[in-house]
């Protein structure tokens, strides 16, 4: 049912936001969302078997960081099999808390690996001017 895997999806998504974990596994199955098979649904049942199992893991905010910027990128090289687009992502702390994280399907087939790493590390300084 379309409409109900819909749901699931947007219900992870919004708990995307204090469980970077499952970010990665969630984006995937969203992008079947037109036209789900059951093996879509067997993943979505299963982020949520572990998220009944890991109830403690989550983000958690200190008063007591530093306020140094790191960011973090990285990129594969034509990892998604169905159109060989890679994909990129990076995550920006400001001491010890994440602020800000994004794994996305890159636009375009990259021709190597550096051109993937380049586009990566071009996103992860876009996120961290804005």
């Amino acid at each position: 049912d379309q409409k109900f895997y819909r749901s699931m999806i947007g219900s992870l998504l919004y708990l995307t936001a204090s469980r970077p974990d499952i970010l990665f596994c969630v984006c995937l199955c969203a992008r079947f969302q037109s036209n789900p098979k059951e093996s879509h649904l067997f993943a979505m049942k299963r982020i949520f078997k572990y998220l009944a199992y890991t109830p403690t893991l989550g983000l958690w905010y200190s008063r007591d960081s530093s306020f140094d910027l790191h960011s973090y990128s990285d990129a594969d090289f034509g990892g998604y099999k169905v159109d060989h687009k890679s994909t990129s992502g990076s995550c920006q702390y400001l001491g010890s808390m994440l602020v800000s994280w994004f794994s996305k399907k890159q636009n375009s087939v990259a021709l190597s690996t550096t051109e993937a790493e380049y586009i990566a590390v071009g996103s992860c300084c876009a996120q961290i001017l804005w």
